[in-house]
């Protein structure tokens, strides 16, 4: 009996060591945050609309010419990447929205891309009181709209909620790249610089 007992407890134990050391890994799917991120913030900046109306007709061509063969897999790899709720339209539409407002400060450098994803006002000194209000109340509207959005991402690609904060990151490093020439932009390390 007393054998048992101690069996029992040393199966007990090691049975919790065993459970202790599992790591709960999280799917997070990369590749189809990226390619929402860059068509989001293409979508938003809306820098190459001339392009994509070159682009459609091949695209057209390819999926006629491959009828027979790639219409389902091309369907269910867009629906995998393809991310678009109400919400996300609506918050994109806001974004574009506001877009011709906020660029004139991008373009004199009174704001610029940080890190987390935001814009950061960088030099408002210039500006009449009238206009640092204005600045301050776009950049404040698209920060919010930002955060709604890397929320909303997340959970329509069934992100777990702990997760937002790299979809952010990868959003963060879309608007990075998808700055103009000459936008302040942050690095990593914290530091600014103009793209």
């Amino acid at each position: 009996m007393k054998s048992q007992v101690i069996g029992l407890a040393a199966l007990a134990a090691s049975l919790s060591l065993a459970l202790a050391c599992i790591t709960v890994n999280i799917y997070f799917p990369e590749a189809a945050v990226k390619q929402a991120a860059s068509e989001i913030v293409e979508e938003v900046r809306q820098h190459n609309k001339k392009d994509e109306s070159r682009s459609e007709p091949v695209k057209k061509q390819a999926v006629s010419r491959n009828e027979g063969f790639s219409i389902v897999p091309a369907a269910f790899a867009q629906q995998e990447t393809s991310v678009s709720t109400p919400t996300i339209r609506a918050l994109k539409d806001s974004m574009k929205r506001r877009f011709p407002d906020l660029k004139p400060y991008y373009d004199g450098g009174n704001v610029g891309e940080n890190n987390a994803g935001f814009v950061e006002i960088r030099d408002d000194s210039a500006l009449s009181l009238k206009d640092k209000a204005a600045l301050r109340d776009l950049v404040r509207d698209e920060n919010n709209d930002r955060t709604k959005l890397y929320a909303e991402v997340a959970r329509a690609l069934d992100i777990d909620p702990s997760q937002v904060g790299r979809v952010q990151k990868i959003f963060a490093e879309s608007w990075i790249n998808n700055a103009a020439p000459g936008w302040w932009v942050q690095k990593d390390d914290g530091a600014w610089g103009r793209k």
